[in-house]
């Protein structure tokens, strides 16, 4: 029983994704090989060997790896499944673009955004924006699973395993890749960031965010938002954190103006300390908090940031 892990990667490093999707894998019983499809991708590979518990690096190096394409990465993964009892992927836009493809072709039931392995062939998964816990037992030959990365831990920089050069599959041709636009910022990405900020509609608009600022850069902190402010404008898509945004958990969370809507809570409760700031005292989101504060934002984060020195 071997599981083969689909990194994700930037040929020059590896996602932290990555690591926490290797210590699933290993809960999986058996060994773990990691895949690295991609191009002039050594770095990421020798970063692969260096996971604990790894015990393979396979890496196939294509130019039309390089950028990720999903076709030609699960061509190449199902090049290799009859190997495998278990393949995954993290829960991530990268993983999600992946496995389905794998699973169709292999005629499986893809497993999707696990949280716990209670044995080779029965998972946990959140059901209803994480109000309930679903437990999926798998007959299928091949398992084919998405890693909710919040679940598990990374797997520690400790290992030195071989790394061996595959014969890349052809290109696929079904697409091609034209352009990417990265957002840049000064601050940490937000899925990786070990201290988060987050408003709410309670910041009242996208000028008030401002507020949060010094606050997140007095801690290096990543800046998020819940679903209700980037639906009135406030902020970008890509700093929404819950359900349908992304799924955090970071050190410290910082709730601002955040009533505590289900699907916002099903994307950070897992972060390891909670700090709610609420003018009301019944808002949901004091119920997974570990402190709360009762009070008007725009004056408790200047007395936080003043209090921060």
């Amino acid at each position: 029983m071997t599981a083969l892990v689909i990194a994700e990667h930037d040929n020059a490093t590896l996602k932290s994704s990555t690591a926490h999707t290797v210590t699933a894998a290993a809960q999986c019983g058996g060994a773990v090989h990691v895949l690295i499809a991609g191009h002039h991708c050594s770095a990421a590979a020798q970063a692969a060997a260096k996971l604990a518990g790894v015990a393979k690096v396979l890496v196939a190096d294509a130019a039309y790896f390089a950028d990720g394409l999903a076709e030609n990465v699960a061509e190449q993964a199902l090049a290799l499944a009859k190997d495998y009892s278990h393949i995954l992927a993290p829960a991530t836009a990268y993983g999600k673009n992946i496995t389905p493809r794998i699973a169709a072709k292999l005629d499986v039931a893809q497993i999707s955004e696990i949280t716990k392995i209670d044995s080779p062939d029965t998972f946990e998964r959140p059901i209803y924006a994480g109000n309930a816990i679903a437990t999926v037992q798998s007959a299928d030959a091949i398992k084919v699973i998405t890693v909710r990365t919040t679940g598990f831990d990374a797997a520690a920089a400790s290992g030195s395993a071989p790394v061996e050069n595959l014969t890349a599959v052809a290109d696929v041709g079904k697409s091609t890749f034209v352009s990417r636009e990265v957002a840049k910022s000064d601050r940490p990405e937000l899925t990786a960031a070990k201290i988060i900020v987050s408003g709410g509609r309670g910041m009242g608009s996208g000028d008030n965010f401002k507020i949060l600022e010094p606050l997140a850069d007095k801690l290096n902190a990543a800046m998020g938002a819940s679903r209700a402010a980037v639906d009135a404008g406030y902020v970008p898509n890509d700093w929404q954190v819950g359900q349908t945004g992304k799924i955090v958990a970071p050190q410290l969370y910082i709730a601002v103006g955040i009533s505590g809507a289900i699907q916002h809570l099903a994307g950070m409760k897992d972060s390891k300390t909670i700090v709610a700031i609420n003018k009301d005292p019944e808002a949901p989101i004091f119920s997974v908090a570990d402190y709360g504060i009762v009070g008007d934002l725009f004056e408790v984060v200047p007395q936080l940031v003043k209090e921060l020195g």
